[in-house]
């Protein structure tokens, strides 16, 4: 079996899977979104992995509180200890997200 060239097979197989999973899915873009946040805190996943859902969550018009209320949603069900893992990493995926904005935004 041979793959296609790429200079981002990883990232273009991820979008890939996206794009599959949404087009297969019945559920608002909300729901969609809070459901992969707290699927996210669940697994422990890493900062980078809530940084690619803040472009969606933005887009879907979710609030930070509406994420927060996910992660007490959960909290009885996946423990306190991947819950404060999980808000550690959005506030780092949040940094993360600024400092980029930052280099982006041309000096005034």
């Amino acid at each position: 079996m041979t793959t296609a060239s790429s200079e981002t097979p990883v990232l273009d197989t991820l979008a890939a899977m996206t794009v599959d999973s949404l087009d297969r899915c019945g559920l608002d873009e909300k729901t969609l979104i809070l459901t992969r946040i707290a699927a996210l805190a669940a697994m422990d996943a890493p900062a980078i992995s809530y940084l690619a859902h803040f472009g969606p969550a933005a887009e879907a018009g979710l609030t930070p509180e509406q994420v927060q209320d996910v992660l007490v949603a959960v909290a009885p069900v996946i423990g306190t200890a991947r819950v404060m893992a999980a808000a550690g990493h959005i506030a780092q995926a949040l940094g993360i997200a600024i400092a980029v904005a930052d280099i982006e935004m041309p000096a005034p």
